[in-house]
């Protein structure tokens, strides 16, 4: 009896260990970009060493070290997940949640602009560009992710425009991703997360 009752303590200890363990990989597995929210934020440009101090606010302090004749830079993804990934963004910065929506059209048609020349270089036809909504953004400064698209995204929920000055602007705080098919591009638009569709 005695053994038996050592067996099964041993099988539900394995059962939980399991379990837990599951649980533990899950927890890796889910993307940190799921818990994020910019809808709060409060970066003060005047603030430097405030806004050092908010991982929120990380690339407006990254903004704020550009020359001022730059109006659109390129940073590597620190996420060491994204090692593939690189991200274009505006040297000036944006009212509020920083949503693409708060930039003049000329700033976001120069800042679409010079991601796909980017994104052509690094991945040829095979580029995606991924900007998160601001339920979903780590970070406040607007941002573009720029990779290679993984096979098989394509949705039939799209437009087709000419090129970068017709992309169309979410003003909802949902955010979008942009590739390239037969010399036009697919504009995906009302979600929160995109950057999945893009390798890491």
């Amino acid at each position: 009896m005695t053994a038996m009752l050592r067996l099964r303590k041993h099988r539900l200890l394995a059962v939980v260990m399991t379990l837990a363990g599951v649980a533990g990989l899950v927890r890796l597995a889910t993307p940190l970009a799921v818990h994020a929210d910019v809808r709060t934020c409060h970066c003060d440009t005047a603030n430097l060493s405030a806004m050092e101090s908010d991982r929120q606010c990380s690339l407006c302090v990254e903004a704020e070290k550009q020359p001022p004749y730059l109006d659109v830079f390129f940073l590597k993804d620190r996420n060491p997940t994204k090692p593939n990934r690189l991200l274009a963004l505006p040297r000036i910065h944006a009212e509020g949640t920083h949503s693409l929506s708060s930039l003049s059209a000329e700033t976001r048609h120069l800042l679409w602009s010079t991601a796909i020349t980017k994104a052509q270089e690094l991945w040829g036809s095979d580029w995606g560009i991924a900007y998160n909504g601001d339920e979903r953004r780590t970070q406040c400064h607007t941002h573009l992710h720029i990779g290679k698209l993984l096979p098989d995204q394509e949705s039939g929920r799209f437009v087709v425009v000419n090129g970068p000055a017709d992309i169309p602007v979410p003003s909802d705080g949902t955010g979008l991703w942009v590739h390239p098919v037969a010399g036009k591009l697919h504009v995906h638009l009302g979600e929160q997360v995109n950057e999945f569709v893009l390798m890491r």
